[in-house]
């Protein structure tokens, strides 16, 4: 009577054990973009995710990208048990070619945002081609500049790289008229990439995650590494995981939300405070997306 029954069974069956949590509730915010996992405290539907991190996350023709007031980046992987982001930059120099012109983003965060995400303490930033006018110099004694190197990484070894051959014209800590044409730097240092500001034709950003020094420029991760802290709402999502619901947030008010499928809640979806708003319905529940609403 139904020959086609199996083989929608067949369909919906991974897509309702994929939505499914490892505790057996359903998680109605988890989403997939290309071959990311997209999960709390992240999200690119409206009222989903923490609040702290609305507004960032974008998935574009199955492609995952990170949007703040700097510019857009790829999101390259997202390290949940370590609490961290890896964004890619087309414009970014590498060890194989150095992109001038001022076209890459650099990296700058809206200040509402620094509480919650920062590029990691083993992530460098090397500014490339500053003008001895940048600010990046101003304030310093010659022989004392800013630029440092950050986790083993830094600019004398950057200089090794193919793309840098024949060599840089100006290397060195004292500058004179001249600065170097490369300076390292953390990011903590600074508080903003920006290569405008800073008078930069360039940049690039590498990271550190083994404990041991990686040998050389040409073995270093390129990318920008950016932890994230999720805000300290932690007891209001276990109070409403555990009762079956997902964490997100009230997309007005931005205050936190329990989604309890068809319905919200500003405690657990075990409690009568029930709201129901046409602004923020929440996600689609589970029966939704298998009538094919979703």
């Amino acid at each position: 009577m139904f020959p086609f029954l199996p083989i929608t069974v067949a369909v919906i069956f991974p897509t309702l054990m994929a939505l499914v949590s490892g505790d057996g509730h359903v998680n109605t915010c988890r989403s997939y973009c290309g071959n990311l996992t997209v999960d709390y405290p992240f999200s690119v539907r409206l009222g989903c995710g923490n609040p702290g991190f609305r507004d960032l996350l974008f998935c574009v023709n199955d492609v995952l990208m990170f949007h703040v007031i700097s510019g857009s980046y790829r999101v390259i992987e997202i390290d949940y048990a370590y609490q961290a982001l890896t964004l890619h930059d087309p414009h970014m120099s590498t060890c194989d070619s150095i992109v001038s012109g001022g076209k890459g983003n650099g990296f700058v965060l809206e200040p509402w945002r620094a509480p919650y995400l920062n590029p990691a303490p083993d992530n460098v930033f090397m500014l490339i081609g500053c003008t001895a006018q940048s600010p990046l110099f101003q304030g310093f004694p010659a022989k004392h500049l800013p630029c440092r190197n950050v986790s083993g990484m830094g600019c004398e070894e950057y200089y090794g790289c193919p793309a840098w051959d024949p060599g840089p014209k100006r290397v060195g800590s004292a500058h004179g008229a001249s600065p170097p044409e490369c300076c390292s730097v953390s990011f903590e240092a600074i508080r903003a990439i920006n290569l405008t500001r800073l008078e930069c034709e360039g940049y690039s950003s590498a990271y550190s995650l083994a404990p041991l020094k990686v040998a050389g420029p040409s073995g270093w991760s390129y990318g920008i590494r950016v932890a994230y802290t999720v805000p300290q709402n932690n007891a209001f999502c276990r109070s409403c995981e555990a009762t079956g619901g997902t964490c997100g947030y009230d997309s007005v008010a931005a205050g936190d939300l329990c989604l309890c499928g068809g319905w919200n809640s500003t405690s657990n979806c075990d409690s009568g405070d029930k709201i129901v708003s046409s602004s923020n319905r929440g996600p689609l529940s589970l029966v939704d997306r298998v009538a094919g609403i979703w």
